[in-house]
């Protein structure tokens, strides 16, 4: 009996070792379809929208809630929309990408509180030490509900929309060719540089902004869900700009509960910026990054964009 031939498999051709990785499409790629699908939703949906505010002349001494709203919720939506494609594309979970993961409401409940209590805590500081003057209660009655609850919503789709986008579909692909770690720094960079388009922004809070993204990576990391860093990030904007009435990135709410305005040197007082752009919040961020430390020291350190970091491809 003659023995069998075994065939050897055929090598993949060189079109798909160029596309696609040992863990499916290569993430270069990916995040290339990724932007032009992004891409492609911003022209037929956020940008008419933001055309048509425009056209609606509003009012230049301040930020409302309703139109920064409309546009948060589009902006949240498209990249939902090419992150929901992607993961059809890629055989996920429609909600992945940071939005699922353990504990998600009890995870955004806490991160609210810290962010609440840690822009609190600058502002006070800053106006201890009179970098700030308290201008006292802005808006009285049945206004303070109403601004209350619509900046608590502009916020929070604040938060989804600049969380997902830098730290969902992105951070979880690119890891899969870099590392987690080293995409963490690259889209924290980005989100500082993001703000440079910011009317009124500063050095100080262009790096506070880079830094603030650091943490919510390493939240993510610990946490494996972007739960935590969507409620600070909605908290600290809504403290920032509804519930103490200072600049946000050089940006004023209207209807903000309380009114502080800055005096003195623009490094201790931030000017223009806000508190973000103090000096006094690089201590600040360097505590909360201990205080992060020892509240998940005992957690697993293997969250889920971080399980490829060591693939390629």
């Amino acid at each position: 009996m003659e023995d069998e031939v075994t065939v050897p498999p055929k090598p993949p051709s060189l079109i798909r070792r160029i596309f696609i990785g040992r863990r499916g499409i290569r993430a270069g790629w990916s995040i290339g379809i990724f932007t032009v699908i992004l891409v492609v939703i911003s022209l037929v949906f956020v940008l008419p929208l933001r055309h048509i505010l425009q056209l609606a002349h509003l009012p230049r001494n301040g930020v409302l809630p309703i139109p920064m709203g409309s546009m948060e919720l589009a902006l949240f939506l498209g990249v939902l929309g090419a992150s929901i494609i992607m993961t059809r594309i890629e055989h996920k979970p429609v909600i992945s990408y940071g939005l699922d993961g353990p504990n998600r409401l009890r995870n955004f409940l806490w991160g609210f509180l810290f962010g609440f209590i840690a822009l609190s805590m600058l502002v006070g500081t800053m106006m201890i030490f009179g970098f700030v003057h308290f201008d006292g209660e802005q808006i009285f009655g049945w206004r303070i509900v109403k601004y209350a609850v619509a900046w608590g919503v502009v916020f929070l789709l604040v938060g989804l929309y600049e969380e997902y986008t830098l730290r969902g579909y992105l951070l979880a692909t690119l890891s899969r060719g870099i590392g987690f770690w080293w995409s963490a720094v690259i889209l924290s960079i980005t989100f500082g540089s993001v703000h440079l388009s910011n009317t009124g922004e500063s050095p100080v809070g262009i790096f506070s902004a880079g830094a603030i993204g650091l943490l919510f990576c390493v939240s993510l990391w610990y946490l494996k869900t972007l739960w935590w860093a969507i409620g600070f990030h909605a908290a600290w904007d809504w403290a920032e700009s509804y519930f103490w009435g200072t600049a946000d990135s050089g940006l004023i709410s209207r209807g903000h509960l309380l009114g502080v305005h800055p005096q003195g040197n623009i490094l201790w007082s931030g000017g223009s910026t806000g508190p973000e752009g103090s000096i006094l919040v690089v201590p600040l961020l360097a505590i909360i990054a201990v205080l992060m430390l020892i509240a998940w020291r005992n957690k697993m350190v293997v969250a889920a964009p971080a399980a490829d970091s060591g693939a390629k491809g």
